[in-house]
């Protein structure tokens, strides 16, 4: 037996207190009556040769008390079976997640996390399974474990070797926390539900700040398995990104059509003094005057970078004075790319205030990057063939013909979307053609002043905007009127939002095809019937349904590497099967049916080639990827993570070379925790100890005259 504490065993020495006061006496037992004592000098007892132990079981219950308590002190533990684990372990399942994320571009950090692997397979013991997963936005099984099995022991370096020989650091974000949750299901699959003890996953990272871990706070870790983290660094220190914020808006001024871009600087660089500008294709020069940023460590900056002139053809900008050039680059697209038109088929004119066409039309104002136009016709122009093609989004407020109502199915079941306001229940129920029925079943509702709405699904896309419990308080929107739809006869009819009394506001019912929908609204925004126009909802709601119907995005800039473009993001009027060009120069197909274009493996600019006006949409870097300096040392474990004997802090922050190496000692005990059985025991001997205390004291008790 060995002590991880031996110096707490100087504590026996306090076995030699229970003796001595067991052979102190300071009062004989016989009492003498003796007559007045006030003329005598006191003196204290006096020790003769007579004086013995006493007691003896109470005394060896003290004794054996204190000796135990120090024995749990010095936190004992069997070297016998240190060994044990240790040659358990060599036959532990063992997942390695490789990190291949764009930060790990930096100078060094990926040359060290090969050699780093490399020497973990060298040392692996030809009882032990492995498998080599690498990751960054998503996850890749390079090695299984029945791959790893099959081979023979001392081929197993060279099948990693193969496997890894074209892998290289990517361009997408450091996905760590799904990573994990995925090596730990492949553990948990391994063994049939039941993780051995030694399961294992090592990550061999850069370990940087901007690692995403927010799927670890509701994942539940299986029994088993511990987390090591080997943490690899790169050769120099510090880091300045570069990430694009938007565009300027407002008035005229100096901003007015510029670009803004955010400037940080991690903590730990050495640069402060940076260089911003446009530049050309090649991503060298500046093609415009750079403008000189200064950026304290552990700070940013917004810039904001005037337009270049056309002429220049500049499509980026760039940042100068960083060593290292992965995040320094912000593509974007040109300027003026999306332009959308939506059908309005309602009697009323723009001109009348208080109609819906006259809010729908303020609520979409033309902006640099995005122009949506109202196309108003009367709801009975029945449309010619072709007539409808270029829109994405029809709104319809009054009642429709059965040949207008026809039209509007075909284009529902062609994927756009068809949204019904209308003014009056016979307009609602002229739509019936549009979902096959004969009829709808449509009255006026009277409630007794007003209706609100009480039963919204804030999951939906057109309340998504007002999920947050900040915004999704719909008690001061009122209506004054609206209709009663029965919905039961309605195939695939989705309430998305009720009344208070359970009639519904908002139904939706998807085409057979799944992309094309008829949203019925059964009260309109015009003053009349609601103060929804009137409402800070009202826009916000209607941008929604434009992204809904695809007929807008969201701005090109919020695309990163790995992100689905949907097809609005090209505008309107894109029909047929077309291809993408990626920034390489790739082409790529794009089917008619796809809704997004998933190709997007590289930062830059994606052009759509459907041979018309060039329509160009920009992927930059995720701005998380370029937070380099080290993850907290407390992250993981504040989400519930079980790190091994290297994921402490230690290990976080530094390599696992220059870290410390935790003893075996250290973890033999941890595992054998024998000082709980040493405390139990001692606790045990002093109830004991108590009981005889109280034995011997009332038979000593002199017996009652």
């Amino acid at each position: 037996m060995s002590f991880l504490a031996p110096w707490f065993l100087l504590g026996g020495a306090a076995l030699a207190l229970p003796v001595i006061f067991h052979l102190i006496r300071r009062t004989t037992r016989q009492r003498t009556r003796f007559s007045s004592l006030m003329f005598l000098q006191p003196t204290p007892p006096r020790l003769t040769r007579r004086s013995r132990l006493e007691d003896l079981l109470l005394l060896a219950l003290r004794c054996l008390a204190l000796g135990l308590l120090a024995f749990g002190f010095a936190r004992p533990f069997l070297k016998d079976a240190t060994a044990a684990p240790a040659s358990a372990a060599t036959g532990s399942p063992r997942v390695v997640l490789l990190d291949t994320s764009a930060s790990m571009q930096r100078d060094g950090a990926w040359d060290a996390a090969r050699e780093r692997l490399e020497a973990l397979v060298r040392a692996a013991d030809p009882m032990d399974t492995v498998a080599v997963f690498t990751f960054d936005r998503t996850v890749v099984r390079r090695v299984g474990f029945d791959a790893w099995s099959a081979a023979v022991p001392g081929e197993r370096p060279d099948l990693v070797a193969r496997a890894l020989e074209t892998v290289r650091p990517g361009w997408g974000s450091t996905q760590l926390g799904a990573a994990l949750i995925q090596a730990a299901d492949a553990l948990v699959e391994r063994d049939a539900g039941v993780v051995s003890e030694q399961g294992r996953i090592i990550v061999i990272s850069d370990l940087q700040e901007g690692s995403r871990l927010d799927t670890l706070q509701a994942y539940e870790w299986p029994k088993g398995i511990e987390v090591v983290l080997s943490a690899v660094l790169p050769k120099r220190a510090g880091n300045a990104s570069l990430n694009p914020v938007g565009e300027a808006s407002g008035g005229p001024g100096p901003d007015d059509g510029a670009v803004r871009v955010r400037v940080g600087n991690s903590s730990d660089a050495r640069e402060e003094r940076f260089q911003v500008g446009w530049a050309g294709p090649d991503g060298r020069e500046f093609v415009t005057p750079a403008i000189e940023v200064y950026v304290p460590p552990g700070q940013s900056r917004v810039v904001a970078v005037p337009s270049p002139e056309p002429a220049l053809r500049a499509d980026r900008l760039v940042l100068q004075g960083d060593a290292e050039p992965f995040d320094n680059t912000v593509f974007t697209a040109p300027p003026g790319a999306i332009r959308s038109r939506i059908l309005y088929l309602g009697p009323e004119a723009a001109s009348e205030v208080r109609e819906p066409l006259y809010f729908l039309q303020r609520a979409l104002p033309a902006t640099p990057r995005m122009t949506v136009e109202v196309v108003a016709r009367p709801p009975t122009a029945v449309p010619a063939p072709g007539d409808w093609e270029d829109f994405r989004l029809i709104v319809v407020t009054d009642t429709v013909d059965v040949a207008v109502a026809d039209a509007l199915r075909a284009a529902v079941a062609d994927g756009r979307t068809v949204l019904a306001a209308p003014r009056s229940a016979a307009a609602l129920a002229s739509l019936a053609p549009v979902l096959n029925q004969s009829s709808l079943s449509v009255s006026e509702a009277s409630p007794a002043g007003y209706a609100m709405l009480a039963e919204i699904e804030f999951r939906h896309p057109l309340f998504a905007p007002f999920a947050d419990p900040r915004f999704n308080d719909f008690t001061r929107l009122h209506f004054w009127k609206h209709r009663r739809l029965d919905v039961a006869g309605i195939p695939g009819a989705r309430v998305v939002a009720r009344f208070d009394r359970g009639d519904p506001a908002l139904v939706e019912v998807p085409a057979a095809s799944g992309t094309g929908r008829l949203l019925l609204l059964t009260s309109g925004w015009n003053p009349g019937d609601s103060q929804f126009a009137l409402s800070s909802k009202f826009v916000p709601w209607i941008f929604s349904l434009l992204e809904l119907a695809g007929v807008v995005a969201p701005p090109s800039g919020s695309f990163t590497v790995g992100d689905a473009i949907p097809r609005s993001a090209w505008g309107s009027g894109i029909s047929g099967g077309t291809q993408v060009i990626g920034p390489d120069g790739t082409a790529h197909p794009f089917p008619e049916t796809a809704q997004g274009f998933t190709e997007t493996a590289l930062p830059g600019l994606y052009t759509l080639g459907s041979g018309g006006p060039a329509r160009v949409v920009a992927v930059n870097l995720d701005p998380a990827e370029g937070r380099t300096p080290p993850l907290a040392a407390d992250e993981l474990e504040r989400l519930g993570v079980p790190a091994g004997a290297n994921g402490s802090a230690a290990g976080v922050r530094t390599t696992p070379a220059a870290a410390p190496q935790r003893p075996d000692s250290v973890t033999a005990e941890g595992r054998q925790k024998l000082w709980r059985w040493f405390l139990a025991a001692t606790l045990a001997l002093l109830l004991a100890e108590t009981a005889v205390a109280g034995f011997l004291s009332r038979r000593a008790a002199p017996a009652p005259v």
